[in-house]
């Protein structure tokens, strides 16, 4: 990598994010502008309102700051991830530390967490109990505690590193009522056996031969965190016990699945004694989460 040359006239921004537009564009990105401009606010370490500002005011780029935003340019051409670009991922109200080795939490599990917050609110007691089996980035459990504070919540996870990544936001968010334990999600919080209000779970879903189509997925999440066996419902059935262990009798199951999931999981709940199994859509009105109730 060659040093910056400070001596060349330096780049309009505004033309800088169009040809970095066009580049990702080319390169497959789905948002090649939103993209642009994420990268470049991160690297000027600005929001992107004043990004927006800076661009119509006719700003220039430094060479030190071209150069950057040039490799991390380059790194999302061949796809990696943005968020791993930038290091941080949105989810709700919450700015996660994310990077390789742990799912990226996406917008659609946003409604995953709403209905487990749902639940724990209109639970009858004064201190709900939450757990999120599978916690990965940490995403669902940090959104349960920091918006139903009268909760306690336990995550669980399994993955090193998706565990090192949920420590890190853990510690940054500090909810004092979110409690993290590596475990293994089959016997996890024997103690909360039969007292649990909610437990909610976004697990591997994805069948093993169905291979993602998006780069970012295929190549950058950890498998652990995508395969869920012949049929994608492997952990599911998992989860169906530990749900049956650790709730109480009312007690609500949350789970995210894939958008052609929702009758066999419903199926599957049933026949293993849930009642009220019922299947939610995202805002794109895909299939996302099915609930179901501890009789």
């Amino acid at each position: 990598m060659n040093p910056p040359d400070d001596s060349r006239t330096p780049a309009r921004l505004s033309e800088l994010l169009r040809l970095i537009a066009e580049r990702l564009a080319a390169a497959g990105v789905p948002t090649p502008d939103v993209d642009a401009e994420l990268l470049a606010a991160h690297v000027l370490g600005v929001g992107r309102g004043a990004l927006s500002a800076a661009a119509l005011r006719g700003d220039t780029v430094d060479a030190a700051h071209e150069q950057r935003l040039e490799e991390l340019v380059a790194r999302r051409e061949a796809r990696e991830p943005l968020q791993h670009l930038t290091g941080t991922a949105p989810f709700r109200h919450l700015e996660l530390a994310v990077g390789p080795g742990v799912f990226v939490p996406r917008p659609e599990t946003e409604m995953v967490a709403q209905l487990g917050i749902d639940a724990l609110r209109a639970a009858a007691t004064a201190t709900p109990i939450a757990v999120d089996l599978g916690t990965g980035s940490g995403a669902i459990a940090l959104s349960l505690a920091t918006e139903v504070p009268h909760a306690q919540v336990h995550a669980a996870e399994n993955a090193v590193d998706a565990f090192v990544w949920a420590a890190q936001n853990f510690e940054r968010v500090g909810a004092d009522n979110a409690r993290l334990a590596f475990i293994d999600l089959e016997h996890a919080f024997p103690e909360l056996d039969g007292i649990v209000s909610v437990v909610v779970s976004n697990p591997p879903y994805v069948p093993d031969d169905a291979i993602p189509r998006d780069p970012e997925v295929r190549l950058w999440d950890p498998p652990s965190a995508l395969y869920g066996g012949a049929d994608g419902l492997d952990v599911v059935r998992v989860l169906s016990a530990v749900g049956r262990r650790l709730l109480h009798p009312g007690g609500t199951l949350v789970i995210e699945h894939g958008e052609w999931q929702g009758a066999p999981i419903r199926e599957l709940l049933t026949a293993e004694g849930w009642r009220a199994a019922a299947t939610h859509p995202d805002l794109t009105m895909r299939d996302r989460a099915t609930t179901a109730i501890r009789p």
